[in-house]
């Protein structure tokens, strides 16, 4: 089965199963954050295109990230995500792949790196299993950006190649159930 076909189907029966708890917790994040319950931002894609991730909204309107206390439960659990069932949907995702990321880290690598920006950004990653508590790691350091900057962002880097040159069917199914299961 090809990764397209698979995309499609497994993000059509999600949405589909999903759909009424994201409209719950849609309603639930707009009446918490006081603005739209959906949260749209501007990420890096396959080829280096920019696309427009959707999330459930966890930092409260007018307030400089300052999550909420139910944004907390949402990122903690991995929900707010659950809205990029329609990028894959749409085409500007998969459900494997590389973890889209803001404009100054994908968009900038350089020689063999680069062939991360031929996948499609993912869901669920290797690297996004690693670091799944990513958000807490960096609050503990005494320079978050230097850590990010000089750890993580390498590591998720050499994960991502490693994943480019052996993706597979049976390697995206692993990836899904280690996440499912995480």
């Amino acid at each position: 089965m090809k990764k397209r076909a698979f995309d499609v189907i497994f993000s059509f029966l999600g949405l589909l199963f999903t759909a009424p708890f994201i409209f719950i917790f849609w309603i639930i994040a707009t009446m918490d954050t006081k603005s739209n319950g959906f949260f749209r931002q501007e990420r890096i894609g396959q080829f280096g295109t920019v696309f427009r991730i959707y999330k459930i909204r966890t930092i409260k309107n007018n307030s400089a990230n300052h999550i909420s206390s139910i944004g907390k439960f949402l990122r903690k659990s991995k929900i707010d995500e659950v809205p990029q069932l329609f990028n894959v949907f749409i085409g500007d995702m998969s459900i494997v792949g590389p973890r889209p990321d803001i404009s100054g880290y994908y968009d900038l690598l350089s020689g063999e790196n680069r062939k991360i920006l031929e996948l499609k950004p993912g869901i669920t990653s290797s690297a996004s299993l690693k670091y799944f508590n990513e958000e807490e790691l960096l609050n503990c350091q005494e320079n978050p950006q230097k850590y990010n900057d000089e750890i993580i962002f390498p590591d998720k880097v050499k994960m991502n190649l490693d994943y480019y040159y052996n993706q597979s069917l049976l390697l995206d199914l692993k990836i899904i159930t280690k996440t499912i299961f995480h």
